[in-house]
């Protein structure tokens, strides 16, 4: 698994924690974040609002189709339903 560059901070209840424990715990924390930033999890809880046809699109294929658009149209949304 490719390591990523991001800020983490990992707040424990142990005062002291050694460098082993620790880069065990940022991984499972990276493991953790990369399948739940995966694609098909980003579209299945985002839905596009297209303005210009008046449709609500949720379907996760069409969804990463607009995603996946060079260019975006006008008054068509993004938008997360969480």
């Amino acid at each position: 698994m490719s390591h990523h560059n991001r800020d983490i901070i990992v707040l424990t209840k142990k005062l002291t924690m050694n460098p082993e424990e620790l880069e065990h715990e940022i991984e499972f924390l990276n493991d953790l974040l990369y399948h739940a930033e995966s694609m098909y999890n980003l579209c299945n809880v985002t839905e596009i609002i297209d303005i210009n046809r008046y449709r609500v699109i949720r379907k996760p294929h069409l969804v990463m189709q607009t995603f996946r658009a060079k260019e975006f149209k006008p008054f068509v949304f993004i938008s997360n339903r969480n």
